[in-house]
């Protein structure tokens, strides 16, 4: 049992640490133009030796962006509550009850990354300025995609997971 609990509390970190990744590392969006710097983006800037904001990013034009935002960042809030969630509910809940909060809280976060990383895929095209168009989805965006099979996993093993001796 407790071999089963240190996989489940690594999994979990795991997937925290991808989230993290995936919202503070700046590839979601890299551009290599023939002779030039390598540019990368995420969804706050563009850098390559210098950072700038990304184009109208606070108009009402960036809904989308703004959406990819805020999931992300929600998901990766959602994350580390489930995992404290779940700390709390390990010493408090009775001996053959599941981990039903944690789980609804992990699996909310799940949703977050795939509406998130799924807003991006749909309209990464439209976040950019036209001379970045041309790119190809970065690291970080990948990451993305990876974190939320993670996150949805370790949902459905909190789900299923009772608590014993």
């Amino acid at each position: 049992m407790l071999i089963i609990l240190a996989f489940i509390i690594l999994f979990h970190l795991a997937s925290a640490i991808l989230l993290f990744v995936a919202t503070i590392h700046n590839a979601w969006w890299v551009v290599s133009p023939p002779g030039r710097e390598v540019i990368y983006s995420d969804l706050w800037y563009t850098c390559n030796s210098t950072c700038y904001i990304v184009e109208n990013s606070h108009s009402t034009e960036a809904v989308y962006l703004q959406a990819v935002q805020a999931t992300i960042i929600l998901a990766t809030i959602l994350c580390c509550v489930s995992f404290f969630v779940f700390m709390l509910q390990l010493f408090s809940i009775q001996q053959g009850e599941r981990f039903i909060f944690t789980a609804a809280i992990q699996l909310l976060a799940s949703l977050c990354v795939m509406i998130s990383a799924s807003i991006y895929t749909a309209e990464s095209k439209n976040f950019h300025a036209g001379s970045l168009k041309d790119g190809s989805y970065g690291s970080s965006y990948i990451v993305a995609w990876v974190s939320f099979p993670m996150t949805l996993i370790s949902g459905f093993m909190y789900l299923v997971l009772r608590k014993r001796k």
